[in-house]
């Protein structure tokens, strides 16, 4: 079925191509200016605070980090699952998943206020931080996913494309559960300390990461008027509603394990049933427009078939799961520490207060900044080499579809006779 499945670099010639590669450099070069202006005057020019010290910077490049994990999850369908309708789609998940990781970790080092301190932490471990073995489970991400294109796009190679992609499919395990552990084992914060926050962050990385697959995948494909059949399409949609769905599930569990323990009742009415911003990010951002209107697109038939509409859901996905991680990151800091269980706190310091946020355009242009500069590794990705079918018509994929089933009675007739 996949043998008359032809690879080949989309022309990139096209006045669109370059308008959008254009836009995308704008926003990366606003971005290092907005870096460049944090660095050089300070960090008192963004919103973040003693209080709030991971901003929307944080935001963007753990939603980037976590979506880049998922986004390897169609290289590891088709590969480690043997699921052949998945493999001609293989390589773009791979290149996409190393271009999003690199996006985020570029607005996490440029966060930083002092990006030189990188070579402190490359060359000091404290093995008792999950900060430190994140370096090695993202550099190794990397690693194992450029190896695993290799053995993809190169013919002599592909034998040993399913033990990489096993290989790579464990390890993005390993970092998914390394992010997500960076708050399950913070136990001074209340919205923090569970350990189900690796498998949530697991779950998460596979909805938001297969989101922006879909996104690119629908536009490159129709900018390059490639044809791209439903029966991927379909495929798309009800994968992404199990996701979505799934996420729905572990957020909802997180909540409800909560609510159980007496302790743990001020932050779920802070980020419930409060008068702020989270509260409105949870019920609309992510339960509505996130959760409940991409399922009804996913698994109701009205929508069957229709790339529009994948798309429409996907980008809701993304909205829906940029406001739960700023929930998580922002919403959980703002909450106060609970420094003397059973009394109230109060002092000059805002111990006891809850902690307001407003981030600042620097922080927004930073944040795009990254998330541009994935793009754009994408972009200049599949005009280089081959990441892309020529055609993922239905005729070629679908081994169900009427044509291949006409061709296979043909041969057995002929065989026969």
């Amino acid at each position: 079925m996949n043998r008359t499945i032809r690879y080949r670099e989309i022309p990139g010639n096209s006045r669109g191509y370059y308008i959008f590669l254009a836009f995308l450099g704008l926003l990366i070069a606003a971005g290092l200016g907005a870096a460049f202006h944090m660095e050089h005057e300070g960090h008192h020019v963004t919103g973040m605070t003693n209080q709030i010290v991971w901003g929307i910077p944080h935001v963007f490049a753990v939603f980037l980090i976590v979506a880049a994990s998922g986004a390897l999850n169609v290289a590891s369908i088709s590969s480690v699952f043997n699921k052949k309708l998945y493999k001609p789609l293989a390589p773009l998940s791979g290149l996409l998943a190393i271009a999003l990781l690199i996006g985020g970790l570029c607005v996490l080092l440029l966060d930083l206020g002092r990006p030189d301190r990188l070579i402190v932490a490359m060359t000091y471990y404290n093995f008792k931080s999950i900060f430190a073995w994140n370096i090695f489970l993202y550099t190794g991400f990397i690693a194992i996913v450029a190896v695993y294109l290799w053995m993809l796009l190169e013919r002599r190679f592909n034998r040993f494309a399913k033990p990489v992609g096993l290989l790579a499919f464990i390890w993005r395990l390993m970092l998914t559960t390394g992010t997500g552990s960076i708050f399950g084992f913070l136990v001074a914060r209340q919205a923090y300390d569970a350990a189900i926050m690796a498998p949530t962050f697991i779950v998460m990385s596979f909805s938001f990461g297969l989101a922006i697959f879909n996104l690119i995948l629908i536009g490159t494909y129709h900018g390059t008027q490639r044809a791209l059949g439903n029966t991927i399409v379909e495929r798309l949609r009800k994968l992404q509603g199990l996701f979505v769905a799934a996420t729905l599930f572990f957020i909802a569990i997180y909540h409800l394990t909560n609510l159980y323990a007496t302790e743990h009742h001020g932050i779920e009415h802070f980020l419930l049933d409060g008068d702020n911003v989270y509260t409105g990010l949870f019920w609309l951002g992510f339960i509505l427009i996130g959760s409940i209107l991409p399922l009804t697109v996913c698994f109701f038939s009205g929508f069957k078939q229709s790339k529009a509409w994948l798309a429409i859901a996907s980008v809701m996905v993304i909205a829906g799961g940029f406001s739960q991680m700023y929930i998580i990151i922002i919403g959980g800091q703002a909450f106060p520490l609970e420094l003397f269980p059973g009394y109230d706190v109060s002092s000059r310091f805002f111990d006891g207060v809850i902690a307001s946020y407003s981030p600042s355009v620097y922080e927004i242009g930073l944040g795009l900044g990254g998330t541009a500069f994935a793009i754009a590794i994408v972009m200049v990705g599949v005009k280089i080499l081959r990441f892309l079918p020529l055609s993922l018509e239905n005729a070629l994929i679908d081994p169900n579809h009427a044509d291949n089933i006409e061709h296979k009675n043909s041969v057995a007739k002929a065989v026969l006779k």
